[in-house]
């Protein structure tokens, strides 16, 4: 990342839309924006922790209300909201709180919705060669409150299910009761 950049960029973008950055009050503002993209564009390194499953657990894994923030890539702004993971164990377990960094890893990027939640899914299930995975999205989207349409209070969900969790409707209802949303 080239910061001096981006803050020179956001100072431009700034003044083209008629904001004065020479206002004593907005005069570090395009430093606090570029360091604030730089933030939330930039997720933290992680290594997936997986342990044998010797105990030969084949009942559902779900974390529900892992926080996520991501940016929206058609306007730049943010959307927030909580996923819940969970999946049906093959050979492997993972450490849990790296169901919380997956999340982070892909949202850390501008993003659409539906690409976050078959991202984190199709990594776990690439990774960990589970039974099932499931991933459950809901967010509010700044694109959709803040402009536009302009309707707050207003939340979308996505859903990506692989393997036994989309195959069995005994599985598949499992998961979503225990994420809270209908089926």
């Amino acid at each position: 990342m080239d910061l001096a950049e981006a803050e020179q960029a956001a100072e431009r973008f700034l003044t083209a839309l008629g904001i004065d950055t020479e206002d004593e009050s907005l005069r570090e503002t395009p430093r606090r924006m570029a360091h604030a993209y730089a933030e939330m564009l930039s997720p933290r390194p992680f290594e997936l922790t997986t342990f044998p499953n010797d105990e030969g657990y084949d009942e559902l894994v779900l974390v529900r209300a892992i926080p996520l923030r991501s940016i929206c890539e058609h306007h730049l702004l943010p959307f927030t909201g909580h996923a819940h993971v969970g999946y049906l164990p093959g050979k492997r377990i993972v450490g849990l709180s790296k169901l919380a960094r997956i999340v982070e890893h892909f949202a850390c990027r501008p993003q659409v919705q539906e690409r976050l939640t078959r991202q984190v899914a199709g990594w776990l299930h690439d990774q960990l060669d589970p039974e099932g995975v499931g991933v459950v999205i809901e967010a509010d989207h700044t694109c959709m409150t803040l402009r536009g349409v302009q309707a707050p209070g207003s939340r979308t969900f996505t859903s990506t299910l692989l393997g036994t969790l989309r195959d069995d409707a005994q599985a598949r209802a499992e998961f979503f009761a225990l994420t809270g949303r209908p089926k």
